[in-house]
């Protein structure tokens, strides 16, 4: 039965997004006509719908910014990566229109295709022209002043449950080429309440918590000493996502 209402809880949360998506594709629609123009406008459609869908089926979010950040500024985002949800988990911890850069499938669905044609960023995996490209494209964003984000760990492992895995240089190099910071935000909750696609395990309601960490500045560090700064931001998120899902663990336990 737990099996059953989890798988159900999953198709009740794609149908939300699919109708809130259809809700608002003749707008959405108009405004990537011209999506350099619209680019904020496409960006708040995207974050609404991801948001109204997941509180439709009972998944709430709670963040918490360890020092106060300035959004007016532009970023490096680097989150963790366990869930379909960190998407809307992002786009519901930042107030200012950003990019994300993700796995090239997105362009074959129906929802995220609009959005990774417009203002988000398609990757190849597999390819290194792709990457490049890619990469290329973010680069360019980040000029413009715009933040991207870039989950460091490439993809959701099939670790389960999961942990904080090896980071890739590609969103580091960015950072430091173009002087800016690096936000590193850990996601806690996104894969107790929906791992991976939601296809193996199912998506139950939930509260998911987002630690915003403080930005690390990039302006003191060479283009070459990438590895530092990588090593820095790793060892932060793990520290975070550690202790966190060890008093998790610790009060599920008292609770029995």
């Amino acid at each position: 039965m737990a099996r059953f209402l989890r798988k159900t809880h999953t198709i009740l949360y794609f149908a939300s997004v699919l109708f809130y998506f259809i809700l608002a594709f003749p707008i959405l629609y108009f405004y990537t006509r011209n999506s350099k123009k619209h680019f904020r406008q496409i960006v708040f459609f995207r974050k609404w719908i991801s948001v109204f869908a997941t509180t439709t089926v009972g998944v709430r979010f709670k963040v918490r910014e360890e020092v106060p950040i300035d959004w007016d500024k532009p970023y490096v985002i680097c989150p963790n990566h366990t869930s379909i949800l960190d998407i809307t988990a992002l786009n519901y911890a930042c107030p200012r229109p950003f990019s994300f850069m993700g796995k090239i499938e997105l362009l074959k669905n129906p929802v995220t295709r609009i959005f990774f044609k417009t203002v988000d960023i398609a990757v190849n995996r597999n390819s290194k022209i792709s990457a490049f490209k890619a990469f290329k494209r973010a680069d360019t964003l980040v000029k413009e002043g715009k933040s991207v984000v870039i989950f460091p760990e490439g993809k959701i492992d099939d670790e389960y449950p999961p942990c904080l895995h090896k980071f890739k240089s590609g969103s580091f190099r960015i950072a430091l080429e173009n002087q800016v910071q690096i936000l590193p935000v850990v996601i806690h909750d996104a894969w107790r309440i929906l791992w991976d696609d939601g296809m193996k395990f199912g998506s139950i309601p939930g509260t998911i918590h987002i630690s915003i960490l403080k930005p690390i500045d990039t302006k003191n560090i060479g283009p070459q000493e990438h590895e530092i700064l990588q090593q820095k931001v790793y060892t932060d998120m793990q520290y975070h996502w550690s202790t966190f899902n060890l008093h998790k663990n610790v009060k599920n336990t008292n609770t029995k």
